[in-house]
């Protein structure tokens, strides 16, 4: 089995490729276009410099071979989406090519990264048989970026893993939201020799699925000696299968031609200046060098939040990576989507204080723990250090009340926990079972 992608993913700009409309539907449909986006004759594009900045930016990131000189092209097709009869697209001149994105270890090799425009939308309405299409020509225009990898990957669920990753990525590098109508992936699956694409899948999870299901229709296919078609599918989301589109065009059935309104872009000098931002997975690695971490622990901390692992960082200057770590992603991740939402720089400075001094023994573990839960719940950490008691007179004093308790401590060690229970549950867990414990058995020790 051989899987490739074709992934598109909507750049984070303010405005169109090659028109000023911008890229948000506020407006409603088809408020936010224009002549240029719309194809009128007369109309100009102009290219947005963000869109190839960031093109160049994940070219980079994939480790591709940047291309000197670039231009674009004319997809030609015809659809009642695309008002121009083409798409302007990137054909013999990528931004990058021969990259490489690692997942779980393997290789997944990246055949080019381009960027290009995105078509309208068709909306189907009324019942069946006697629906209507509505076009919004809102996206008409929206710059994309395409990844397309080798059909490196041998499962649906190894193809879902390199999107979710590609996705956390990019949300670091330049800031996409993640969301699922942000990303459409056209999927190239062949179980035998002949491949079958399914276009236009929204969303990791119904790649999956739809892969899930070629890959038992190709093979029962097979089995029954009958010949996989070349063709495009579409997945339906709500029956969880796929249906004929059409069959599948060559490359030299879209007639492409350059595009003679925007003329070539020398990028040589851009891509030289754009640095590379630590996206999750280069911080993981970084991680594993600098602090001894495993890769596994140092993936799940960067993971969890940006902000978390820049705390860690912090304090693993102060108290050591180990300890750094453990308070990371023990008190401080299981409290994190509280503290998150209340996060300040005051905030961050406090919960470094806490965690130190219970590194450095000037608060036990369980109260700065409970000063980390005040914190996440928005109260005052006053609130959880209201316990003013002396430990030794309450150990004392619970001895005199159960003297029974001494005595079945001549025989029995373990009676000792029922004072240690008692001063803890007193205390509300300021002070920790080890100190507590220790007073305990001196005090019932001293009574034999």
């Amino acid at each position: 089995m051989k899987i490739g992608l074709e992934v598109h993913v909507q750049l984070p700009t303010k405005s169109k490729l090659f028109c000023s409309c911008p890229t948000g539907s506020e407006n409603g449909p088809n408020g936010s276009i224009c002549p240029v986006c719309l194809g009128f004759p007369g109309s100009k594009p102009s290219l947005n410099r963000k869109a190839l900045e960031m093109g160049i930016l994940i070219a980079k990131f994939m480790g591709c071979t940047i291309t000197d000189r670039i231009w674009f092209s004319r997809k030609t097709y015809f659809y009642p989406d695309l008002p121009k009869n083409f798409q302007t697209t990137q054909y013999e001149s990528p931004v990058g090519t021969d990259g490489v994105f690692v997942v779980g270890g393997k290789e997944i090799h990246i055949n080019r990264v381009h960027i290009e425009e995105d078509p309208g939308r068709i909306k189907r309405v009324g019942k069946s048989g006697s629906e209507l299409a509505l076009i919004d020509y809102d996206r008409s225009g929206i710059p994309l970026v395409e990844i397309v990898t080798a059909p490196d990957m041998s499962s649906p669920a190894e193809a879902r893993e390199f999107l979710t990753t590609l996705m956390n990525e990019l949300r670091q590098l330049i800031g996409v939201s993640g969301q699922e109508q942000t990303m459409r992936v056209d999927a190239n699956i062949s179980v035998g020799v002949e491949r079958v694409e399914i276009k236009n899948i929204t969303g990791v999870k119904n790649v999956e699925r739809g892969l899930k299901f070629e890959v038992i229709r190709q093979t029962k296919m097979l089995a029954a000696k009958k010949k996989i078609v070349r063709e495009t599918r579409h997945f339906d989301e709500e029956r969880g299968v796929t249906t004929p589109g059409r069959e599948k065009e060559f490359e030299e059935d879209y007639g492409y031609i350059g595009e003679p309104d925007l003329g070539t872009y020398t990028i040589t000098e851009m891509a030289a200046a754009l640095k590379v931002p630590e996206t999750p997975l280069i911080r993981a690695k970084r991680f594993e060098k600098e602090y001894g971490m495993q890769f596994s622990t140092a993936k799940q901390l960067v993971a969890t939040s940006w902000d978390l692992a820049d705390i860690f960082e912090e304090l693993a200057a102060k108290i050591g990576a180990e300890k750094a770590a453990s308070w990371c992603l023990g008190a401080l991740s299981s409290r994190w989507k509280g503290l998150q939402e209340k996060m300040s720089d005051e905030l961050h400075e406090t919960l470094l204080q806490i965690v130190i001094e219970a590194a450095e023994g000037k608060i036990t573990d369980s109260d700065a723990k409970l000063r980390i839960e005040a914190l996440s719940k928005g109260k005052e950490i006053s609130s959880t250090d209201d316990v003013d008691v002396d430990v030794d007179s309450l150990i004392t004093q619970i001895a005199d009340e159960h003297p029974e308790v001494v005595e079945d401590y001549r025989t029995n060690p373990k009676a000792a926990n029922f004072i240690i229970g008692r001063v803890m549950k007193e205390t509300k867990g300021k002070f920790s079972s080890q100190e507590i414990a220790e007073k305990a058995k001196k005090e019932l020790e001293s009574r034999l």
